[in-house]
């Protein structure tokens, strides 16, 4: 659980790093490079949106 004050901030936190980590994580493998660095691109493109809309 590391520095988490209870079980449910951990769950909360691992539940949106897992959501973020597959956005910006796709299957290389199944992945050609030049699809890779769309599906990077276009990741990014969204949490730029979604990091303006926050800030917003």
């Amino acid at each position: 659980m590391g520095r988490f004050k209870s079980p449910r901030q951990a769950q909360q936190f691992l539940s949106v790093h897992d959501q973020a980590t597959s956005l910006f994580r796709p299957k290389r493998h199944r992945l050609s490079a030049e699809s890779y660095r769309h599906a990077r691109n276009d990741a990014l493109s969204l949490w730029t949106g979604y990091s303006n809309e926050l800030t917003a």
